[in-house]
């Protein structure tokens, strides 16, 4: 652990800090993937929503 000494000999001690990298853009596969997942959840929340409209107005 990394300690630091300040002042009046009082210790510190730091979080060790985790590496910095920068994020690489999608691969095509990836962009596909985010697609057919986005489809897909527009699609099960539609089914959702139909579905709570068709029992709310049984009653």
């Amino acid at each position: 652990m990394p300690y630091t000494n300040e002042e009046g000999g009082l210790l510190n001690n730091f979080a060790r800090e985790p590496k910095v990298y920068q994020a690489e853009p999608p691969t095509a596969g990836q962009k596909r993937n985010y697609v057919i997942l986005g489809v897909a959840a527009t699609i099960l929340v539609g089914g959702l929503i139909f579905v709570a409209f068709s029992v709310s107005s049984l009653s």
